[in-house]
């Protein structure tokens, strides 16, 4: 088990040097002088020549790479701009907020999916497992940004149920978790379907219905648990999923979270900050699937030994 924690850890560690690597050459390579393109057309060249002073632009580009390495492992990511702090203080600061959205998002998530798709395996081919399919589909099929400004149309400006943006309450919370919950029902639902129906043709599970067990022991004692680890696996790669799709729907709910910050960022031409907001968001995708190639290393005795 040592082996495979050590390799999947050196994996993510290279991932995430290429992440860094990938960010630094967009800022760099990009076309335009980064200092010139934040003070805009009509800062003077002796602010432009103290802004690429102040942010190292100045440097080989060489060592502009290797201080960003080591200031990236510290934690430096520079100094905002336009808030004039810590890049990673201002994340920090918005990091509560996307972490309350995506969490109950993903709650949200599997608590449709998994009664969804189970439901729909012990029907299959009949109206319920058809309804559950196109539910999964169109969960699937439409855009977050759309979903989310026809929410705000309908529950709050047309029935006035629930506010359009923020975060001051708890009603503030439903619209952005259940926008961002819905692509990954259609997801998961589908999932759960698929491995239900691969499970409840095993002979173990054919030989609990024989015992007459009842239905609920069999689902979850006997087919629920041998289909977790795809499902385990799934639910990791949405989880990081939700940090991007976390961007757009913070943008259309106003919800003051790192992925709204990043919009402000690059909207404002806050090279660091839109830097340091990546870096976060790619940091928290490779932890995030570090952690799920930990679990299922020990849900599937097959991987740590294989």
């Amino acid at each position: 088990m040592t082996t495979y924690i050590l390799r999947r850890l050196g994996f993510s560690v290279f991932v995430l040097w290429g992440a860094l690597t990938i960010v630094f050459a967009a800022i760099r390579l990009a076309p335009g002088d980064p200092a010139q393109l934040m003070l805009g057309s009509d800062a003077t060249a002796q602010d432009v020549a103290s802004l690429r002073q102040r942010l190292g632009l100045d440097r080989p580009i060489l060592i502009q790479y290797v201080d960003y390495l080591v200031r990236a492992v510290r934690l430096d990511l520079g100094v905002s701009l336009r808030l004039d702090q810590p890049a990673a203080q201002a994340i920090l600061e918005r990091f509560g907020e996307t972490a309350r959205l995506a969490a109950t998002a993903m709650l949200l998530a599997l608590g449709a999916s998994f009664p969804l798709g189970i439901w729909a395996a012990l029907r299959p081919r009949s109206p319920v497992d058809s309804f559950v399919s196109l539910v999964s589909l169109l969960g699937q099929s439409v855009p977050n940004f759309w979903l989310g400004i026809m929410f705000i149309l309908l529950f709050a400006r047309q029935l006035r149920l629930l506010p359009s943006g923020g975060a001051e309450t708890w009603q503030h919370l439903i619209l952005p978790a259940v926008t961002l919950a819905l692509p990954l029902v259609g997801v998961l639902t589908r999932l759960v379907r698929s491995g239900m129906l691969d499970v409840l043709d095993e002979d173990y599970v054919r030989t609990a219905w024989a015992k007459g067990l009842p239905p609920r022991t069999v689902v979850t004692r006997h087919a629920l648990i041998n289909m977790l680890i795809p499902v385990v696996t799934v639910i990791g790669l949405q989880l990081g999923h939700l940090l991007g799709g976390a961007v757009i729907v913070e943008t259309v709910f106003a919800w003051p979270g790192v992925g709204r910050l990043l919009v402000e960022a690059i909207g404002n031409r806050d090279y660091p900050l839109v830097q340091a907001a990546v870096v976060f968001i790619t940091t928290g995708f490779v932890l995030i699937n570090f952690l799920v190639d930990l679990s299922y290393g020990y849900l599937d005795p097959r991987v740590r030994l294989g």
